[in-house]
Parts: structure tokens; C-alpha cells; sequence
């Protein structure tokens, strides 16, 4: 008896998925799956991509390679290498040589940004992130001959 009854269940369960897959092949305009990437997804504006140190027009940032975003990092993601510059006045100033940031490390937490004090890093919406090679998710993200922006101390 629990048989016949599985039977009729499984074929109600049908009838139900086919009534369902009718209506949209009816009205195609109602379907709400999105043909990625033959339509692009609206990105939310609070999106966390990725991690981008940020320059202006000049080649100039504000990160002062004070690491304190590598020491809120929990997994490791960023890492900076330093150096010192020497000012006009002979004076050493602390620089940032390379910002290597590990984008498959990333949990894409934000606490980096917020421990920045001046605000160099910020978290992008760019979210394909695909690639065939790993070492193509490392990046040094600040620009060739980029410095520090006058007056980010």
C-alpha cells in the first residue's frame, strides 16, 4: 500500500515541477535567473571585492607603510616591505617599497581598511576573480615609481 501511495506522490511532485517549468517556458520574460556573463550583475555598492591601494592622478598615495593593515589581517592576506627614503632635509622617512596583497588568502573581512589611518587601501567590487594560475592572485598593488602623497604623514 505505501507503494501505490510513493507512486501517486512522485507523480503529484511531477505534475507540480511541470506546471511550474510551463509557466515560465510561456512567460520567459518572468524568470529571474540571470545569463551570466551575458548579462552583468548589479553590484552592490557595499560590495567587497578585493583589496586596492588607492592613487591619484600623480602617481602619488597615501599609505605610509605604517603595516598597520598587515597586523589586522587574521590570515596574512597583506604584506609590505619597506624601505627608507631619504628627504631633501637628510632626513630618513619611512616608505612602502612593495604592497603585496594574496587575493586567495583574503576573507574579504574589511579590518584592514578600517585599521588604515590614513585611508591609502579601500575594498573594490571587483569580484571575477578566476584564473587558471594561482601565483595571478598575488599582486603588488602599488603602481612603479608611485610615492607618498606630500603632506600624509
Amino acid at each position: 500500500m505505501n507503494y501505490i501511495k510513493d507512486v501517486f506522490g512522485a507523480v503529484k511532485s511531477l505534475a507540480i515541477g511541470m506546471r511550474r517549468t510551463l509557466f515560465y517556458f510561456v512567460r520567459p520574460k518572468e524568470i529571474i535567473t540571470q545569463q551570466y556573463p551575458d548579462e552583468m550583475p548589479v553590484i552592490a555598492e557595499r560590495f567587497r571585492g578585493e583589496v586596492v591601494l588607492m592613487h591619484d592622478e600623480n602617481n602619488e598615495h597615501a599609505c605610509t607603510g605604517c603595516t598597520a593593515c598587515e597586523l589586522a589581517c587574521p590570515n596574512g592576506s597583506i604584506k609590505i616591505v619597506t624601505k627608507f627614503d631619504i628627504s631633501p632635509e637628510g632626513k630618513k622617512k619611512k616608505a612602502i617599497d612593495t604592497f603585496v596583497y594574496h587575493l586567495e588568502m583574503c576573507t574579504m573581512c574589511n579590518l584592514c581598511v578600517e585599521a588604515c589611518p590614513t585611508s591609502a587601501i579601500k575594498m573594490d567590487t571587483a569580484y571575477e576573480h578566476s584564473v587558471f594560475d594561482r601565483n595571478k592572485l598575488t599582486k603588488k598593488l602599488n603602481n612603479e615609481g608611485s610615492k607618498v602623497r606630500s603632506g600624509v604623514e
